[in-house]
C-alpha cells in the first residue's frame, strides 16, 4: 500500500520545493516519488495525509550522541558505576528519545564494553523501535590521551570508553578485535591531557607515525575514522594521516587547515556541549571555577577558525556530544544548528544540509538516508513552522509534530520521570572543604550540636519541656 504526504513545503536536503503543492508517496519502508502533487494523479483509494502548511524535512541526523553514558555528571559516571547490562537498557530508553526529538539516526562516536553495539543490533532485529543507530567501540587511547583520565594507580578499567593501547602492535589488534565486534566506526583519542612546557599547548597523545598507523589499519578494514582532537598537534596529526572525521579541532592553524583540506577530512565541532557549559552551569556545580571561563575562551577562538574552515570549503558534520548532564538526550541536538547559523556563518540551508546529506555520509546507511528522493529510506519529520528560514523553530516544544522511520509514523512515549539510582552516579557528599575560614566565609552557623542545636533553636526548646 502506498501513502502519499501533500505539503506546500518541501526541503529534501538539497532543494527547498515551495510556492505550490508537493507530493511525497512512501510505499513500505522507501520513498517512491517526490514531485509536482497533480502529475502523476493519485489512483483512487490509497490515503493521502494533508500536511499543507507544514514543513518536510529529511530525518535529522546527529553524528555525536554517547547513548551509554546516561547524562553523565562526572567522568566516573561513564565508566564505573552502573553495570553494562543496566547501561544497555537504558540506552534504549534514551535513543528512543532521540528519535522522537526528530532525529531517526545517530552515530554513536565511543560506548562502554558493547552497549551501543547491542542497542543498534536489538533496533535492527525488529525487537526494539529506535532511530538507526552507527556505531563505535571503545576509544582509542594511549598514556596521558583523554581516554586515559584516571591516575596511574587506576588505569583504564576495563568498563571504562577508553581502551588503552601502550603500542602500535597493541593498537592494531584492538582495532581488529572491535571489527569482529561489527563496529560501524574506529573512534581514537589524539588529544593528550599534559602540555608541552615549552609551548603550552597539549600535546598529542600519539605521534604522527602512530597516528598515520592507527588510520590506516582501520580504513584498510573498511572503517571510517573518527578522532577527538581539540588542540593543534592533534588536529594536525590526524589532518595528515586522512582522519574521515575530526572532532572539535577548536585550536587548528593554518598549517592544520590546509592538511585537512588536501586529505578530504570532515570537521564536526560539537560546540553545544561547549555553548551549554557556559550558560547552564551553576555556583552548586563543582566545575563553576573554572569551567564556563575557560570553555568561553575555547568558543571565542572556535567560532574563528571553525568560521575560516567553512569559507575553505571544509565539509561540516553535525553532533552535539550529548549525553552529559548539559546535553541530555532528546533536548539540545537542534541547537547546533542554531549556532552553526549565528556564529559560523552557515546559512539555515547549509546547516540543514550539513544535518542530513553530509552527516549521511557517515552512517551504515549513508546510500539510502538523509534525502527525501526516490528510492530512499523514507525516513523523515513533519515541522510546525519554517525552519529554512529560522533553524531555531526546531527548538520549539511542540514543533517536531510527527516523526516517520521507514514509512511508520513513531508514537513512542518514552518516560519522562525515571528514577535514578544512587550507584548510577559518584559517591560524592560535598562541593568544597568546609574549613574554619571557609565556613566564616560563607557566613554559616559555627558548631553546635546536631542534638540540641544553638541556644533558642527549637530542639534546645523542646529539651526544655
Amino acid at each position: 500500500m502506498r501513502t502519499h504526504f501533500v505539503t506546500d513545503q518541501l526541503f529534501d536536503g538539497v532543494t527547498l520545493h515551495t510556492g505550490r503543492p508537493v507530493r511525497l508517496t512512501v510505499e513500505g519502508d522507501r520513498i517512491t516519488y517526490v514531485g509536482d502533487h497533480a502529475t502523476p494523479p493519485i489512483p483512487p483509494g490509497e490515503p493521502v495525509v494533508d500536511v499543507r502548511g507544514r514543513c518536510l524535512l529529511p530525518g535529522l541526523i546527529d553524528v555525536h550522541v554517547h547513548l551509554s553514558y546516561g547524562n553523565a555528571e562526572a567522568n566516573e559516571d561513564i565508566d564505573i558505576y552502573t553495570p553494562f547490562e543496566y547501561r544497555t537498557l537504558r540506552a534504549m530508553v534514551y535513543a528512543q528519545q532521540v528519535l522522537m526529538a526528530g532525529y531517526t539516526s545517530i552515530v554513536d562516536p565511543a560506548t562502554t564494553g558493547r552497549v551501543s553495539l547491542a542497542v543498534r543490533d536489538a533496533i535492527n532485529a525488529g525487537w526494539y523501535v529506535g532511530p538507526r543507530i552507527t556505531a563505535a567501540g571503545r576509544q582509542l587511547t594511549s598514556r596521558q590521551g583523554l581516554g586515559d583520565w584516571y591516575p596511574p594507580w587506576i588505569g583504564v578499567p576495563e568498563t571504562s570508553i577508553g581502551a588503552l593501547v601502550r603500542s602500535p602492535e597493541e593498537a592494531r589488534e584492538e582495532i581488529r578485535l572491535q571489527v569482529k565486534d561489527g563496529v560501524d566506526i574506529i573512534k581514537i583519542d589524539f588529544d593528550g591531557t599534559q602540555a608541552n612546557p615549552r609551548t603550552g599547548h597539549l600535546m598529542a597523545c600519539f605521534d604522527q607515525g602512530e597516528a598515520t598507523a592507527l588510520v590506516a589499519e582501520a580504513q584498510r578494514l573498511g572503517r571510517r575514522v573518527f578522532v577527538h582532537a581539540v588542540d593543534r598537534e592533534a588536529v594536525l596529526y590526524a589532518a595528515r594521516a586522512g582522519a574521515d572525521v575530526i572532532f572539535h579541532a577548536f585550536d587548528m592553524d593554518d598549517e592544520c587547515l590546509e592538511a585537512i583540506v588536501r586529505n578530504g577530512c570532515m570537521l564536526s565541532p560539537a560546540l553545544t556541549f561547549l555553548y551549554n557549559s557556559i550558560e547552564f552551569t551553576q555556583p552548586s556545580d563543582p566545575s563553576y571555577d573554572w569551567r564556563p571561563a575557560r570553555k568561553r575562551r575555547v568558543v571565542e577562538r572556535a567560532v574563528e577558525v571553525l568560521g575560516t574552515a567553512r569559507k575553505a570549503g571544509v565539509p561540516f558534520l553535525v553532533g552535539t556530544d550529548s549525553g552529559f548532564a548539559v546535553t541530555p538526550y532528546g533536548e539540545w541536538h537542534a541547537r547546533e544548528l542554531q549556532i552553526m547559523v549565528d556564529d559560523l556563518g552557515f546559512t539555515p540551508v547549509e546547516a540543514l544540509t550539513a544535518t542530513t546529506v553530509n552527516n549521511a555520509r557517515v552512517l551504515r546507511e549513508h546510500d539510502r538516508a538523509g534525502r527525501l528522493a526516490a528510492g530512499m529510506l523514507a525516513d523523515f519529520i513533519v515541522v510546525n513552522g519554517d525552519p529554512l528560514a529560522d533553524v531555531g523553530v526546531l527548538m520549539k516544544p511542540g514543533a517536531i509534530e510527527a516523526v516517520y522511520l521507514g514509512g511508520e509514523r513513531m508514537t513512542l512515549a518514552p518516560p519522562t520521570a525515571v528514577r535514578r539510582y544512587p550507584w548510577e552516579r559518584g559517591h560524592r557528599q560535598w562541593g568544597e572543604i568546609y574549613s574554619r575560614d571557609r565556613v566564616a566565609r560563607l557566613a554559616l552557623q559555627g558548631p553546635v550540636s546536631p542534638v540540641t542545636g544553638p541556644p533558642g533553636s527549637v530542639s534546645r526548646r523542646r529539651d526544655r519541656r
